[in-house]
Parts: structure tokens; sequence; C-alpha cells
């Protein structure tokens, strides 16, 4: 008889690395765990810290693909969407993992609400300089040339972004980073959606608003490097919680 599931899970920002084991291990353990109980399994982006490729064979990397593909496996499916330190993953993965891509924006019905989901990094407007780079890396002929280039290439440009995010970061006021409220307003209501749930920005919470005189609220996941942010949603509603470490 086949258990039923009450639950589906949603999780963002794991930036998993083969530096930081101790993440790695919690996600596996909740792979093997709770989420073999739930309807579905959504990561929002940037699962890895960084993705150079799906011919990459590093070691940390191949352990989380196996672990994935034994989720599937056991009759839980698993839906994927790019981040701004993954946006290199590919078919490959999805062979490999048993995973679906899902593109962001992507509007799903969890238990009777509908919803969509982001990344985030979208709905931070404020930040130009980072949108430029952004709407560069995600044009379809440069994801084409990097997939293309020699691994050692992609791997020595995935240290010099990640070295450009982190002077970013260091040297860009907080608020800039974070999302625009007007943004999030014309998100919603462009995709006529009253529940947004989104990542990237790693400021976990529950933000009640307004769209078009509507009651809405915004859901932000929280990131995995001190906590597992992990939104559970059921039939009852939902509680966005961290696991304990």
């Amino acid at each position: 008889m086949t258990t039923p599931r009450h639950k589906t899970l949603l999780v963002s920002d794991l930036h998993l690395d083969g530096s930081m084991p101790g993440i790695a291990r919690q996600f596996v353990q909740f792979l093997q765990g709770e989420a073999r109980e739930a309807r579905a399994l959504y990561i929002l982006g940037d699962l890895f810290e960084a993705w150079i490729g799906d011919d990459d064979p590093d070691r940390a990397a191949r352990e989380i693909v196996t672990a994935l593909r034994s989720l599937t496996s056991s009759g839980v499916p698993c839906y994927v969407m790019h981040g701004n330190r993954d946006f290199l993953l590919g078919r490959q993965f999805t062979e490999d993992t048993g995973c679906k891509m899902l593109p962001d924006g992507s509007i799903v019905d969890l238990h009777g609400t509908r919803v969509q989901l982001l990344h985030g990094d979208i709905l931070c407007t404020a930040d130009t300089s980072y949108q430029r780079l952004r709407r560069t890396l995600r044009n379809p002929l440069v994801l084409w040339t990097l997939r293309h280039l020699p691994l050692e290439t992609r791997r020595k440009l995935g240290r010099k972004l990640r070295a450009g995010s982190q002077m970013h970061t260091g040297s860009t006021a907080a608020e800039i980073m974070d999302v625009t409220p007007a943004a999030v307003i014309e998100t919603m209501r462009a995709a006529g959606v009253r529940t947004l749930v989104h990542g990237h920005t790693h400021r976990p919470a529950v933000h009640e608003l307004t769209v078009d005189g509507q009651p809405a609220r915004r859901i932000v996941l929280g990131d995995w490097y001190t906590q597992g942010s992990v939104l559970e949603w059921r039939d009852d509603g939902f509680e966005l919680r961290s696991l304990a470490r």
C-alpha cells in the first residue's frame, strides 16, 4: 500500500560546495529522510555554490546527483530552478538526477493555493549592475558558448565570477541587493497570483502585502549556511521553518 503524502517541501540557496561538507551531509539526510514523505520537492535555485557544467567530475557534486536520483527513484518528483550560481545546470543533470528543470516564475498549485515560484534575483531591480550581468549570462548564445568551453576554462571563469560576486556583495548596500517592492507587486500582478515564494536574498520571512486592493503574501526561503531553511506546505496551510544543525 502506498503511504499518503500530505506535504510539499520547498528549499533554496543551499550553495553546496566541497569546502562545506556539513551542509551537503544535512541535505543528503534531508533527501533520505523527510523528503521521502513529500508529494514533491522544489529547489528554487542556487542548489550549488557554482556549477560549471554537467560534465564536471567534482566528487562532492556527484554525491548530490546520486542522492537526488535516489529520491526521484523512490517516487518523489523533484523540480529544480536555475539560480544565479548554477545557471549552467543542463540536460545531463536532469537525466542523471531524474529531476525536472522548472522555469523561473513558474506558477504551481500547492495544495489548492496558486503560487508563483522564483529564484528571486530578478526582483532585485535596484541592483542595476547585477541585472546587466544577469541578462548577459542568461542570453541563450552566451549559455551555449559557456557550455562548450573547455572544462578548465570554465573552472577559471567560475572562480572569477565568484570572486566578483563576493566583491560586489561586500561593496553594495544591503537594501540595494534586496528585492524592490514595486517589482514584487508588478510581478504578482502580471502573474495574477496572491502568493509568491522565492529565495536568493537569504532573509527568511513571510511578508504580508496588498496587490490591487487584495491581501497577498511573499514568502522568502532562507539559505543553508547556518540552518536548513524549509517551507512545508500542507492542505491546512504552510510553515517556514529551520532544520536543526
